[in-house]
C-alpha cells in the first residue's frame, strides 16, 4: 500500500518552486521591455532649478518617474527612471551613471545607455525644456 502523505523531497521542491515564483514576479517579468506605459509626469509640469541638478552628475523624480542630468555645465538631460533590465526603478546617480541597484545595471548619464548590465537597452529619454533656470517637461 503506498502512503499518501506527501515526501519530504516534494514538499522541499514544492516550498522552493513557490519561493522562486514570488521572488521573480517582484519586480514584474524578466522580458526586458523596459516599458513605461504608466507615465506619471505631465508636460508643462516643473521638474526643478537648473541650479538643483549637479554638474556630472543629476537628480530622480520618483513621482513622475524621470531622472535629469547635466553631462556638462547647462546641458541638460532626461530619461525614464525605470530600468529597462526588470522595471526597477533607478535609485541614484554617482560618477557619471544612473543606477539601479536592483541587479546593478549602469546608464550613461549622456545618452542613456548601458554602461553595467544585466540591461541590454538604454533608458528612454523624455523631452525636458530649460528655459529662465527652469527646468520643464515638454
Amino acid at each position: 500500500m503506498t502512503d499518501p502523505r506527501p515526501t519530504r523531497r516534494t514538499v522541499l521542491l514544492t516550498a522552493g518552486a513557490a519561493a522562486l515564483a514570488v521572488g521573480c514576479s517582484e519586480y514584474g517579468d524578466n522580458n526586458d521591455s523596459g516599458s513605461d506605459s504608466s507615465p506619471k509626469a505631465s508636460a508643462g509640469q516643473e521638474l526643478a532649478k537648473a541650479t538643483d541638478i549637479p554638474v556630472g552628475g543629476g537628480k530622480i523624480f520618483a513621482a513622475e518617474q524621470v531622472v535629469v542630468t547635466q553631462p556638462q555645465e547647462g546641458e541638460f538631460k532626461a530619461f525614464s527612471n525605470i530600468c529597462t533590465h526588470q522595471d526597477c526603478p533607478v535609485a541614484n546617480v554617482t560618477d557619471g551613471t544612473i543606477n539601479c541597484t536592483c541587479h546593478g545595471s549602469k546608464f550613461s548619464i549622456t545618452d542613456g545607455a548601458v554602461e553595467h548590465p544585466p540591461a541590454t537597452r538604454a533608458l528612454p529619454e523624455k523631452k525636458i525644456t530649460v528655459q529662465g533656470g527652469s527646468i520643464t517637461l515638454a
